[in-house]
């Protein structure tokens, strides 16, 4: 089950990272025998943010991308897997293709990103996957016509440039991450998603009856980010409720007002001068009251009966 909490926390982190940059859907199914990608991202023709903001990750948007996130070391036969996916959703783009006479020239195929804590490098070199100069030292890349690198997260550097794929990695990796998201200046437009992100996977993991140490030590380590983050909702939500009943309070003041100014002039409130309370409450006292002491009944029932 635990293993099943990070891939849920690692594909809703990545759904809520990259939906500003463009169109993301976790899971999307494939046909064939039905399997189920990840994480399905396809770049927005302008995004609402610059990718840049993302690091490497956001070098990542630049085409339609399959992610493929993995808590535990990824094995050889579940990077075939990976593989079976992005080649089954190549087949589909190559049917679209040719069913919209399109020339296979202009189409743009998917590319596919494996995101796992280690690798040896026995299971890297069996896929020839290597790193090539314009990349960062943990990404690997396969032969270009696969489309395909395997992301070693704890071998990327620990700069600004790799930090939101180092949250995906594990143990002590994840944990100096989780600081240095801390550490980011409040006004960091990614700073408050990712925080709540990891409020919800400490959240998941305190209710399954199966942690192992090392989840019990994150567990730990993110208590106090929950706990600042829940003082926080709630601190929004009594300002919510103060404002709110502020403008219930001061719509009650109106409805007291109006309500004695017509009994005072007119000797009662019949149900006629009942009827145009609602119609005067949305007018401001300035505007109101000068109304209420100056017109005749008749001229009031006319005036706001109508509105009513």
């Amino acid at each position: 089950m635990t293993r099943f909490i990070h891939d849920k926390f690692a594909k809703d982190y990545l759904e809520e990272l990259l939906t500003p940059f463009g169109t993301t859907q976790a899971p999307r199914s494939i046909t064939a025998e039905v399997r189920e990608i990840d994480v399905w991202f396809e770049p927005a023709p302008i995004s609402k943010m610059n990718p840049e903001l993302l690091g490497l990750l956001g070098r990542l948007l630049a085409t339609p991308s399959i992610f493929e996130p993995f808590r535990n070391p990824v094995t050889p036969q579940e990077i075939c897997d990976c593989l079976s996916k992005e080649l089954e959703l190549r087949r589909q783009y190559y049917r679209e293709t040719a069913r919209n006479s399109t020339e296979n020239a202009d189409l743009v195929l998917p590319r596919l990103w494996i995101l796992t804590p280690t690798a040896s490098t026995t299971i890297l070199s069996g896929f020839r996957a290597i790193v090539e100069s314009e990349w960062l030292p943990g990404v690997y890349l396969m032969a270009p016509e696969l489309r395909t690198a395997i992301i070693v997260i704890h071998q990327l550097p620990r700069t600004a440039e790799t930090l939101w794929l180092r949250i995906l990695g594990k143990g002590n990796v994840q944990k100096q991450v989780i600081a240095e998201i801390e550490a980011l200046p409040v006004s960091h437009p990614l700073r408050t998603n990712a925080l709540t992100m990891l409020s919800v996977l400490r959240a998941n993991l305190v209710v399954n009856p199966n942690k192992d140490p090392e989840d019990q030590e994150l567990t730990m380590r993110l208590s106090p980010i929950y706990e600042q983050h829940l003082a926080e909702a709630k601190q929004e939500g009594l300002q919510q409720g103060l404002q709110q009943g502020l403008q219930q309070g001061l719509q009650e003041a109106k409805r007291s007002i109006i309500e004695n100014l017509l009994a005072s002039r007119f000797g009662s409130l019949d149900e006629e001068l009942a009827a145009i309370i609602d119609p005067l409450l949305t007018l401001p006292p300035a505007e109101f009251a000068p109304l209420l002491l100056q017109l005749s009944r008749e001229e009031l029932l006319s005036r706001f009966a109508e509105q009513n």
